[in-house]
């Protein structure tokens, strides 16, 4: 199935062989004005043959994704799909890069990155301050988010940036980027979009805090695993926040009452990926000793993200594309609460294409159970824009 609009085309296919899923993308989105492609894909695939298959279904049309923990397609909610965006480079300057060795990766490394992506942006179509934004896809099982977004951040100045990491169906196993034409693990790729369309970049959770106070008070931040809360083993103490038992401690719970970190008033949710034998718990995001963790309890998700998109499209116009980042365990909270068809009818209705993740990013800071993305809004002329040439919007 595919969706077109004037400057982005949208299509999807659940064809099981690579070269016919990649067949199917390319009859949909090709034209004579393509510049590149952003795809979203199940684990289920096999990677080694799906890459070469696009490089060779696409050209030279530069192509980029990652692997999902399922697909926001043109239908909505997907699992065992791929979903692929085609930019018209008439409105979208789309320059990539990628990064292999996110352990040891430099401020340095990270002006480096940033600067060679925006010397192609300056050869954009519209001057760098204000029309571009960067998209961050990582290695969802890589426990280097943080480092990388912190660097890569630093050296983007005031260029908005958002993004999400790879899954892999919920296996915890294996997830992938992908860059001319191939897979990658332990990798990054960093995008930088430059148009001349109005987009708002924006970040947004529906958990509000519960009662009690849980400090970390042992814990591993290099395996993301928390020893004790409050001076116990880290699951009875959290089961006991809960109000549940601590055999009943389960992903369904994990989506639907995370903990979060409060920062200037702000929370930001911190979710368990699974109990241990030892009764330690282990996050999805960073962890260290001596920060407070607050229980969370959900709020409405549809009625929070309908809020946040809407005031987003006030701002940009009528949306050509929304390019979502959403948890996997937000989805997984609306299938437990039998709200599933309802929030994938939602985003079918505001034009979103993305993919569930193992943790969001916005602004540099690595996310859990949040819901980040780009708006962008239609064209108001026919015409073409014009190019410019300006800097990162700092001195």
């Amino acid at each position: 199935m595919s969706r077109s609009g004037s400057a982005v085309a949208v299509a999807s296919s659940r064809h099981r062989d690579p070269r016919l899923a990649a067949g199917e993308l390319a009859a949909a989105l090709r034209h004579d004005t393509l510049g590149s492609v952003l795809f979203f894909c199940s684990a289920e695939y096999d990677l080694e043959a799906l890459g070469p298959a696009l490089q060779q279904a696409f050209g030279p049309v530069t192509v980029c994704g990652c692997t999902s923990a399922g697909e926001i397609t043109p239908q909505g909610y997907e699992r065992g799909s791929i979903t692929a965006i085609g930019f018209d480079r008439r409105w979208f300057a789309v320059s990539s890069a990628l990064i292999r060795e996110l352990d040891d990766f430099s401020l340095q490394d990270a002006q480096g990155v940033i600067d060679r992506l925006l010397a192609d942006c300056r050869r954009g179509l519209a001057p760098v301050r204000d029309n571009t934004f960067a998209m961050t896809l990582l290695d969802g099982l890589s426990s280097r988010e943080e480092l990388v977004l912190a660097t890569l951040n630093a050296a983007l100045g005031a260029i908005p940036q958002f993004g999400g990491s790879a899954g892999d169906d919920e296996r915890l196993a294996n997830t992938h980027v992908y860059h001319e034409g191939r897979f990658y693990a332990r990798s990054a790729v960093v995008l930088l979009v430059n148009t001349p369309l109005s987009f708002q970049v924006f970040s947004t959770h529906h958990l509000e805090p519960a009662e009690g106070k849980l400090v970390v008070t042992a814990a591993d931040s290099e395996t993301r695993t928390v020893h004790e809360l409050n001076a116990e083993p880290a699951a009875a103490a959290y089961a006991r926040a809960i109000g549940v038992a601590e055999s009943d401690l389960s992903r369904d719970l994990f989506a639907l009452r995370p903990m979060a970190v409060c920062i200037g008033g702000q929370y930001f949710a911190r979710s368990v990926q699974r109990v241990n034998g030892d009764g330690s718990l282990t996050f999805y995001c960073a962890v260290e000793t001596g920060i407070v963790l607050t229980p969370m309890k959900p709020g409405s998700l549809q009625q929070n993200l309908r809020q946040r998109l809407e005031a987003a499209e006030a701002e940009v116009g009528e949306p050509l594309i929304t390019i979502g980042c959403d948890c996997f365990l937000r989805r997984l909270e609306a299938e437990v609460l039998g709200q599933a068809d309802t929030v994938s009818r939602f985003l079918q209705d505001h034009r979103v294409t993305g993919f569930n993740t193992y943790g969001e990013q916005f602004q540099g800071v690595h996310l859990n159970q949040t819901f980040t993305g780009v708006v962008i809004g239609a064209p108001k002329t026919a015409g073409e824009p014009e190019a410019g040439d300006d800097g990162r919007g700092r001195p």
